[in-house]
C-alpha cells in the first residue's frame, strides 16, 4: 500500500513524490559528475494507457537528465493479472506492452508524450522469481492468443516474445532515423540453467547470472560471446548467495565480460553512493587491483545503453574495433597488456574451436569417402 501511495508515477497523487524523491538521486549524480546511472522504470502491460501514463509523468516532472537513463522493467507476472482478469490471454498482455510504442513511431502525433519519452529510455529488463517451478518448453506449446490460463508462461517463451517484438521495434526505428533499445533481462540469479541458453541466443546483456556457476560449457558460450553480465552481489549475498560464495571474481579472471551494478539500492545499501560500495566491498574483500576496476568499469560502458556519442567521449574514438586498437588508455585507464591479453587468449580460443570444426568436416568427409 505504501509503495502503491509514494513509490510510483501513477498512484492517488499522479506521481509526485515519486519524482522528488528521484530527482534527488539525479541531483546527486549530476553533482558528482563522473557517475551516470540507468534506472529502471516499471511497465506492466495491464492496459494499453500505461504508457502514455508513464511518458506524461516523465515529462511533466522534467525526469531528462545527461547523467541517468531510463530502462524500462517488465515483471513477468501474467498469471497475477489473469487471475484478476485484467488480461485475457498472453498476446493481450504483448500488444498493450509494445502496440502503443509501435503507434508512436508510425505516428508521433497520436502518442506525443510517448514519443517524445521514447528518446529517453534505452532497453528493457525483465523480472521474475527464476526460483519458481516452471513448464518446459515442448514443441506444442501454444500461440499467446491461446495461452489463457493461470499459469505463467515459460521463461523461454517470455523471452522470446519479448525480444520478437523489440527485434521488430528496432528494425522500424532504425528506418526511420530514430534511437533503438537493448534487451538486458534479468536471467540466471535462480533456476534452471536452461534460462541462460535462451538468454544467450536472444539477449545482449544479462543481469546477475549466478546459476552460470554451475555450467562451464555455458560459462564458456558467454565467455566466447562476450555476453556482458551485470552482477549485483550485495543483492545477491541478502537474497541468494553468500558474497564470499560469489562466481563473481571467477568470471572476471577467466575474462567473461562482467561489470558491477546495484539492485535495489534502498534495500541492501547504507549510503548515497550504492555503486561505489559494491566497487569498494569488492576492492576490499578481492584484493582487486586500481586496473582491475578500471577493467569492470570500463565493462559496464560497454554494456550499458549510452549513445556512441558518449560512449566515444568515456572509452575513446575507436571503442567498437578490437584488441589493443579499441583502447584509449586516457580515458578508459585500462593499460594496453590488459586489453591485448584479454583479446589475444579469446582469439586463440576460438582458433582452437576453429581447428577442432574443420577437423571433424575433414573426418566426416573422409568416412563418406569409404
Amino acid at each position: 500500500m505504501l509503495r502503491e501511495i509514494f513509490m510510483k508515477p501513477n498512484n492517488y497523487i499522479d506521481g509526485v513524490f515519486f519524482a522528488e524523491m528521484l530527482k534527488e538521486v539525479i541531483v546527486h549524480l549530476e553533482t558528482s559528475k563522473y557517475q551516470h546511472a540507468e534506472l529502471r522504470v516499471s511497465i506492466q502491460g495491464r492496459s494499453m494507457d500505461e504508457w502514455d501514463q508513464l511518458a506524461t509523468w516523465f515529462l511533466k516532472n522534467k525526469m531528462h537528465s545527461t547523467n541517468v537513463n531510463y530502462m524500462i522493467q517488465v515483471p513477468w507476472i501474467f498469471n497475477v493479472h489473469y487471475a484478476s482478469g485484467k488480461l485475457k490471454n498472453f498476446q493481450e498482455l504483448l500488444t498493450n506492452l509494445f502496440q502503443p510504442l509501435f503507434d508512436a513511431t508510425i505516428n508521433p502525433e497520436s502518442h506525443p508524450d510517448l514519443f517524445h519519452f521514447m528518446r529517453y529510455f534505452t532497453g528493457f529488463d525483465s523480472v521474475d522469481d527464476e526460483s519458481k517451478p516452471e513448464r518446459s518448453i515442448i514443441t506444442s506449446i501454444t500461440y499467446p492468443d491461446q495461452w489463457n490460463t493461470n499459469e505463467n508462461p515459460p521463461y523461454a517463451y517470455y523471452l522470446f516474445y519479448m525480444y520478437a517484438n523489440i527485434l521488430a521495434l528496432n528494425q522500424l526505428r532504425r528506418s526511420r532515423g530514430l534511437n533503438t533499445y537493448q534487451f538486458r533481462p534479468h536471467c540466471g540469479e535462480a533456476g534452471d540453467a536452461s534460462h541462460l541458453t535462451a538468454a544467450c541466443i536472444l539477449a545482449e546483456n544479462i543481469s546477475h547470472g549466478l546459476v552460470l556457476r554451475e555450467s562451464s560449457v555455458l560459462q564458456y558460450l558467454y565467455y566466447l560471446c562476450q555476453i556482458g553480465i551485470a552482477m549485483s552481489l550485495l543483492s545477491n549475498n541478502s537474497l541468494f548467495l553468500s558474497y564470499n560464495q560469489s562466481p563473481f571474481l571467477e568470471y572476471f579472471q577467466r575474462g567473461l565480460c562482467v561489470s558491477l551494478s546495484t539492485d535495489d539500492p534502498l534495500q541492501f545499501h547504507f549510503t548515497q553512493e550504492p555503486l561505489m560500495e559494491e566497487y569498494s566491498i569488492a576492492a576490499q574483500i578481492w584484493k582487486l587491483s586500481s586496473i582491475d576496476m578500471c577493467e569492470i568499469a570500463r565493462n559496464s560502458v560497454l554494456m550499458s545503453g549510452y549513445s556512441d556519442e558518449v560512449k566515444k567521449a568515456w572509452l575513446g574514438l575507436h571503442y567498437k574495433e578490437s584488441g589493443v586498437a579499441d583502447n584509449d588508455i586516457r580515458r578508459s585507464n585500462v593499460p594496453n597488456l590488459r586489453i591485448g591479453y584479454r583479446y589475444e587468449v579469446l582469439c586463440e580460443e576460438l582458433r582452437l574451436l576453429k581447428l577442432v570444426y574443420h577437423s571433424r568436416q575433414e573426418k566426416n568427409t573422409d568416412v563418406h569417402s569409404f
